[in-house]
């Protein structure tokens, strides 16, 4: 029978044990979580970005509602556990819930510490420390004002600069003379506190908090020295206590933290305690990395392993965007120390090395942490550097006539040595996930490993193992810089296009601190879409952005003549349509005439002086832009469905009308192709579209993600819904978030496999709140994206207003009820 394991917490630290567990023997226990917050497992040192708006909640998720329920694992929510019974072997919540256990293990983690001077217990005080504080802190930030941050260590520069990042005016009140002084020495304290100034905050170094003023609510910091700094909010992040209570009321050994031993057994044989509410030889560690040691350890024990842990070194790294900063080990004065320095004021960068007896013992990196993993496991071998004392300071590739090749000097390092702090992450685990799940891609170690899925630093490491695993078979266009313009990759500029609020290029180009002055070729297109996805109504499309296809509406031919493509609904067409697409074919003496794949017409060979006279004539039948050109909606293949086929079992060609009608003129990263069969028979190929429906005789399953192009592949299934309202909602919500999340030029085939086609799944078709909230957004963009511009274009060209206006009789032919109204 399977043991019963009931775990207290669900942290980063329980979570990872849980995970090691599993692997090692995933029918041993019968697990039982008690979790005191309503929610799943998240990533605590990723709170950061989620409070500068650099994240949402659900990109920092670890393990969401299917990976417990795909274990078979109890995840009690909003459950906090008041008694541990010894004796019975019981756990009991708040609520009555209890739970027997065979083996225990507690994680209850640590609490903030709040400086008990007067008023700190007005509204508007907050602590820094779970996603509720983030939270509260996000609906301060809404009506602006000030906000003072008590602490100059690392979570309360992080929470200063996402404050900084949502409007507010930010003060740093620190009581020592330099900033995370128990990490950094006073010359990289000086660097860091100019670096923090320069984004905006305010730094007050030697401030002692004497009270926090106001009556109903916080309206001012009072200094000791008489300084009185209006506020509207107060964040303390001036350390953390061990969360024993519970522990000591179960009669547990506890000093600082809940005392264990090597195998993480507390003073109770069958109670086990992991996280930061531990203390292990006199020691308490509040960073992940040590914690998922620990868990590591733990795990092991859970299955009669011989592991033990002996506790811990630890590295800092500051999540605070351009900043870089790495700390480890001791770097204070001593008369037996020696210490090598460079400093480079001009470029801004910092270094420091202390040794002893020719074992380095403490690195200090500001400005260039390349080095940082390579030092780190130095410090931690307590290797012998005398060799290398010439050229350490400068680094892994000149140190001992390394080749100065980073990705020879990665491959040196060791399999135990730790490339992802954040996640504890060593070398020969990223090697194996390689090697034995066929990895191709940083997206896949990260998806497998969480090597740089955290705060992304090491990403340059797992590169560089992906290149000596793969050699030429390794291709990192996913991971590259979008251009020679920037170091930044799609992701980050999407992510901080957002985060920062930038609404032009110009700004963009500034505030991310573009090389060039004015782009390139391959990043002004993409950032030019970025700007319209995410602004629509506010930003104004940059036409010179745009490639040659886009600027002048028709596609280019080799012979530099064009080829115009009208929409056809659905690929249906009248004779009326037809006439008029054959007088514009002898008017104008187009040589080629075409029948295209997506069921519509190509006059191919126009000459450019003749295509507003072309467009204006096409407009005057009701024609409006097929888009042929576009990085957006292309067509709407059908077949006849159940209006004509006896075969059909619902009505395809109008569905996919509809379907066209409401998505075209939407910019999408790449082109977009959908299609809709009336039946299983599969006649509109939709099952290798980006977006197709099958008809089906319950309703219409959706698919998504297909290729038939340089790549040839399958569609997912999304989902299937039993209305065409249903189908028209989901397809909307479907687009509106690959046009968010998607790089440019990426097709949907290729983001959503980047993403996960269970994470599209988890967001369209099993969650129809997050479903409404895109397709809200969905429709606010086509407010102002369904104008043709050929009707424009036209109209310019003749020196008159615009004559004719297709989407006025066109129209969306689908307004979704409601649509705009907020979710529940």
């Amino acid at each position: 029978m399977k043991k019963r394991l009931v775990v207290i917490g669900n942290g980063m630290a329980p979570g990872r044990a849980l995970e090691r567990l599993f692997e090692a023997a995933p029918d041993a226990y019968d697990v039982t979580i008690f979790n005191a917050e309503p929610r799943v497992n998240y990533d605590r040192i990723m709170l950061s970005p989620v409070l500068s708006g650099e994240k949402a909640y659900e990109d920092i998720i670890i393990h969401d509602e299917a990976w417990y329920a795909e274990r078979g694992v109890t995840l009690l929510q909003g459950r906090r556990v008041t008694a541990i019974d010894r004796e019975a072997r019981t756990v009991t919540a708040a609520d009555g819930t209890t739970a027997a256990y065979d083996k225990l293990i507690i994680a209850t983690g640590s609490s903030p510490f709040i400086i008990p001077v007067p008023g700190h217990d007005l509204p508007g005080v907050l602590a820094y420390r779970d996603l509720d504080d983030v939270e509260k802190m996000l609906e301060g930030a809404k009506t602006g004002g000030r906000a003072v941050v008590i602490g100059g260590g690392l979570l309360g520069l992080e929470a200063a600069a996402g404050l900084r990042m949502q409007g507010m005016d930010v003060t740093v009140l620190h009581l020592m003379p330099t900033l995370m002084e128990r990490q950094l020495d006073p010359s990289a304290g000086y660097l860091l506190e100019k670096a923090v100034a320069e984004r905006g905050i305010e730094v007050v170094c030697k401030a002692n908090t004497k009270e926090i003023l106001g009556i109903d609510k916080v309206e001012g910091v009072k200094l000791e020295d008489g300084r009185i700094i209006d506020c509207s909010m107060v964040v303390m992040a001036v350390g953390i206590r061990p969360s024993t209570q519970l522990a000591k009321d179960a009669g547990l050994e506890v000093n600082r933290g809940i005392v264990v031993d090597d195998r993480m057994r507390t003073s109770d044989p069958d109670v086990y305690a992991v996280g930061e509410c531990v203390e292990h030889r006199g020691m308490i560690y509040g960073l992940v990395a040590p914690l998922y040691e620990m868990a590591a350890v733990l795990a092991d024990q859970l299955v009669a392993g011989a592991k033990e842990y002996r506790g811990s070194h630890t590295s800092t790294k500051l999540k605070v965007t351009g900043i870089d900063l790495f700390s480890a080990g001791d770097f204070a004065d001593g008369e037996d120390r020696e210490e090598i320095v460079l400093r480079d004021a001009a470029s801004g960068i910092y270094k420091r090395l202390v040794i002893r007896e020719d074992r380095l013992l403490g690195v200090v990196l500001y400005g260039d942490t390349a080095d940082g993993a390579w030092y780190f496991q130095m410090l931690k071998d307590g290797a012998d550097v005398s060799e290398l004392r010439e050229t350490l300071i400068f680094g892994q590739a000149f140190a001992g006539a390394t080749p100065l090749d980073p990705t020879v000097a990665v491959a040196a390092l060791p399999a135990d040595a730790e490339i992802c702090g954040c996640n504890g992450v060593c070398k020969g685990r990223i090697e194996s996930a390689i090697h034995e799940k066929n990895l191709r891609s940083i997206d896949d170690v990260r998806a497998h490993t969480k090597a740089s899925a955290s705060c992304g630093s090491c990403s340059g490491l797992v590169e560089h193992l992906l290149r000596i695993a793969l050699g030429e078979a390794y291709n990192p266009a996913a991971v590259q810089p979008m251009c020679g313009c920037t170091e930044l990759g799609h992701a980050d500029v999407r992510r901080l296009i957002k985060a920062k609020g930038l609404k032009t290029i110009p700004a963009v180009m500034q505030e991310l601190e573009w090389t060039s002055a004015n782009g390139c070729a391959k990043c002004r297109p993409a950032l030019n879409y970025y700007l319209v996805a995410d602004w629509p109504g506010e930003y104004e499309d940059d036409e010179q952005s745009r490639f040659i296809n886009e600027r002048v509406h028709a596609n280019i031919q080799k012979d530099g003549t064009y080829s115009v493509v009208p929409r056809m609904w659905g690929g249906v067409t009248t004779s009326d349509e037809l006439r008029a697409i054959a007088d514009v074919v002898d008017k104008f003496a187009i040589p080629t005439v075409k029948v295209t794949g997506g069921q519509r017409i190509d006059m191919l060979g126009v000459r450019k002086e003749d295509l507003p006279a072309v467009w204006a004539d096409l407009g005057k039948a009701g024609f409006v832009s097929g888009h042929a050109y576009a990085k957006g909606l292309r067509t709407v293949k059908t077949c006849v469905g159940s209006t004509w086929c006896r075969f059909g079992t619902q009505d395809s060609a109008g569905l996919g009308i509809r379907l066209e009608r409401f998505l075209w003129g939407a910019w999408t990263p790449a082109k977009v192709k959908l299609a809709v069969s009336g039946c299983p028979r599969n006649c509109a190929e939709a099952t290798c579209k980006d977006v197709g429906v099958v008809c089906v005789d319950s309703g219409y399953e959706i698919h998504f993600a297909g290729a038939a192009g340089l790549d040839i592949k399958g569609t997912e299934v999304l989902c299937s819904v039993p209305t065409e309202d249903e189908a028209i909602e989901t397809i909307a919500a479907l687009v509106q978030m690959y046009r968010e999340s998607g790089h440019y030029l990426e097709r949907i085939y290729k983001w959503a496999k980047r993403i996960g086609y269970d994470t599209v799944r988890a967001h369209i078709a099993e969650d129809a709140g997050r479903r409404a909230e895109y397709l809200a957004r969905f429709v606010h963009a086509q407010s102002f994206a369904q104008d043709d511009p050929w009707a424009a274009r036209a109209a310019s060209a003749a020196g008159h207003a615009t004559e004719f206006r297709p989407l006025a009789e066109i129209g969306t032919a689908f307004p979704p009820p409601n649509v705009m109204e907020p979710a529940e």
